[in-house]
């Protein structure tokens, strides 16, 4: 493993714009951006040419699984996947491994669980079920970076749903600590009403999946929050934001002063549902990629920073739980495997629609820093932050090919598609760890905690 002295690019990505300059490291920090010909003597360069140099990547929702669920994803294959794709800090959902991270011990059987085995840099989200208001401060105080709820079932026994009154107990204790509450908005009464609609309905078409979880499920849910925040005036996030219903709720909200903000993921502004075939159920998510118009409007909707940013909600399984024989949708797991490829995803879409290189460090670096708090030394390229930063070609092509992919299930829906931007080197704290398709060295990647550098 090489250790980086300096990164030189006719095309840096700062928070003032993109530049030809050369950005120094020292101590695993960025200690200074300056001119393209001015290189350290004798030291370590790594010439980027035309290619950028750019903040890596900051994905906030990301669902590993480890332990108790490993054969499902681990921390080594999913931060090998993180790595190539440029993503150098990640912030792990609560729910999917056993035990769920409720609770302060939780939390660290699953550090424990990762200890020696991350390539980039791991943080913790707790989560809020019912009952567990009294362990939010532990939590908290353990290094969580705030807290994750369902207002639906979230698919595993361990982590329950909650409810208004569930909240209301939570709500008042994430405000006092001015912790994030982020969200599955969806609500249940829609979702059952809609169930009851299309009970007969053939469960191998798409059509079926994408009516039975509406938009007004989104809509609804996302108006409770919106009142809880401005009543307990706290922090609320919404995540993998799909519906045109949803924005001019948050707009307003925002304009209010309510504490809200959103994100949507890459495969709601990628994919339509036009384009998805009956029994193709590695498409399938909750809430469910919608048609080309709503796509349009969420896009719309990030550009006027109503929606904040773009994370991968990256919630793979064994294949055999995409029931890809039978097709069936209501019986397969629902998430969508993209770690490694939410850079060329969104580039590949956002290079058509009038949005620069800053855009993309905006949604993918710098404002999802800010949500975990990370934001004083991650996600930008700037004097004093963290040297983690990826190397990118955005001309070059390639098809996605699953053998490719580093996680540790190889089904996705991005499978065959064509993306614009490699991702050539990926550099922690000054040292590449990834290199054209090689890993370099041993994980070691830290463990974050919250209020910690």
């Amino acid at each position: 493993m090489t250790t980086i002295h300096a990164i030189r690019s006719k095309r840096v990505v700062t928070p003032e714009g993109v530049r030809a300059a050369t950005v120094h490291v020292r101590n695993g920090a960025i200690q200074a951006i300056a001119g393209y010909n001015d290189l350290p003597s004798g030291k370590h360069i790594h010439d980027a040419g035309e290619s950028v140099v750019m903040p890596g990547l900051v994905d906030t929702h990301v669902h590993i699984n480890e332990p108790g669920r490993t054969d499902w994803e681990g921390f080594e294959t999913a931060t090998r996947a993180a790595a190539a794709g440029g993503v150098t800090t990640l912030i792990d959902m609560p729910l999917n491994s056993i035990p769920a991270t409720t609770t302060a011990a939780a939390l660290e059987t699953k550090r424990t669980a990762a200890r020696k085995k991350c390539w980039v840099n791991v943080g913790f989200w707790g989560g809020v079920v019912p009952g567990n208001a009294g362990e939010l401060r532990a939590l908290h105080r353990a290094g969580a970076f705030g807290f994750k709820c369902f207002l639906v079932p979230s698919g595993v026994p361990e982590f329950a749903h909650v409810t208004e009154d569930d909240l209301r107990a939570a709500l008042p204790e994430l405000a006092t600590l001015d912790a994030p509450l982020l969200v599955h908005a969806e609500l249940p009464g829609p979702i059952e009403e809609a169930a009851k609609k299309f009970a007969k309905s053939d469960p191998a078409k798409y059509r079926t999946w994408l009516l039975s979880r509406p938009q007004s499920a989104e809509m609804k849910a996302v108006e409770t929050m919106i009142r809880l925040a401005r009543g307990f005036k706290a922090r609320v996030h919404i995540v993998h934001l799909s519906s045109e219903l949803s924005v001019p709720l948050i707009q307003r909200a925002k304009k209010e002063g309510v504490r809200i903000t959103a994100e949507t993921c890459p495969h709601y502004l990628f994919f339509t549902s036009g384009s998805i075939g009956n029994g193709r159920t590695e498409y399938k998510c909750a809430p469910p990629i919608r048609d080309s118009r709503n796509g349009k409007k969420l896009w719309t909707a990030l550009g006027k920073s109503t929606i904040d940013f773009v994370v991968s909600d990256h919630s793979p399984s064994p294949p055999a739980m995409k029931y890809l024989k039978s097709g069936d949708f209501f019986k397969a797991w629902g998430g969508i495997s993209s770690l490694q490829l939410g850079l060329p995803v969104m580039w590949t879409k956002l290079s058509g629609r009038n949005y620069s290189l800053k855009h993309l460090a905006r949604w993918m670096c710098t404002r999802p820093a800010q949500l975990a708090g990370l934001e004083k030394y991650k996600g930008a390229i700037a004097i004093g932050y963290d040297a983690d930063i990826v190397v990118w070609n955005p001309e070059k092509r390639f098809i996605v090919r699953p053998k490719m992919l580093q996680h540790r299930h190889k089904l996705t829906p991005y499978a065959n598609e064509v993306l614009h931007g490699v991702v050539e080197a990926t550099f922690l704290r000054g040292e590449m760890i990834y290199d054209r398709g090689r890993f370099l060295g041993a994980p070691r990647g830290t463990l974050l905690r919250r209020g910690e550098r």
